[in-house]
């Protein structure tokens, strides 16, 4: 389970799509590319209500500095159908963010 807690979690939903959710289960996703690991760690998945912006939402959180977490919710998409789905779209994200910050 994620550090964070799942209250923890809720709330980063209800802050960022502004809904409750409803836990539905914790599933350790790796990621990896070329045999070196980009990403490991519980990613959990929440059920979100009729009008929602989607049925669900896959969340996890990771500690920055000190103590302080950034939290993720990636929602429930075309594409993004599963945990490791939306753990792949994070990698990916967070990959071409750096390249276009190495770029300027």
């Amino acid at each position: 389970m994620d550090a964070a807690g799942l209250p923890a979690l809720q709330d980063a939903i209800r802050h960022m799509h502004g809904c409750e959710s409803t836990f539905v289960e914790s599933t350790a996703v790796v990621e990896g590319l070329l045999g070196q690991t980009l990403w490991a760690g519980d990613v959990a998945t929440f059920d979100l209500p009729p009008g929602a912006p989607a049925p669900r939402a896959y969340v996890w959180s990771y500690a920055t500095t000190g103590t302080k977490r950034q939290f993720v919710v990636i929602l429930h998409a075309a594409g993004i159908d599963s945990p490791r789905a939306a753990v792949r779209a994070y990698v990916v994200q967070k990959a071409r963010d750096t390249r276009r910050g190495r770029r300027r």
